[in-house]
């Protein structure tokens, strides 16, 4: 049974646009192991500003991601989720995919 090439190319499609999403991070997790070290407001507090910073950097991630090459996207995964005992973070993994954009736009001397 031959599978028509047509049907080939568009389940490739489906597969890298899959490996190309924004990664899943749990936010929560992350910002209960943060917020054990801010004495200077309450857990919950705390929690709350952590978990609207990381979703709003997740919302930037989700329109940006395309534009970002895919080599910075894989060194800026890699040093995001990089170490198991610290979580991986959404506003970790935007700053550092920005601060390469800002690299490549640097002159050349």
């Amino acid at each position: 049974m031959l599978i028509p090439v047509s049907m080939l190319f568009l389940a490739s499609q489906l597969v890298i646009a899959v490996a190309d999403d924004v990664p899943q991070f749990d936010i929560r997790r992350g910002c209960k192991i943060d917020s054990s070290a801010d004495a200077n407001f309450s857990m919950s507090e705390t929690i709350k500003r952590c978990m609207d910073d990381e979703q709003n950097a997740k919302n930037q991630l989700q329109t940006q991601w395309a534009g970002f090459i895919g080599s910075d996207r894989s060194m800026c995964m890699a040093s995001t989720t990089g170490d198991p005992a610290t979580p991986p973070s959404y506003v970790d993994l935007l700053t550092c995919l920005q601060d390469q954009q800002l690299a490549r736009k640097l002159p050349k001397n």
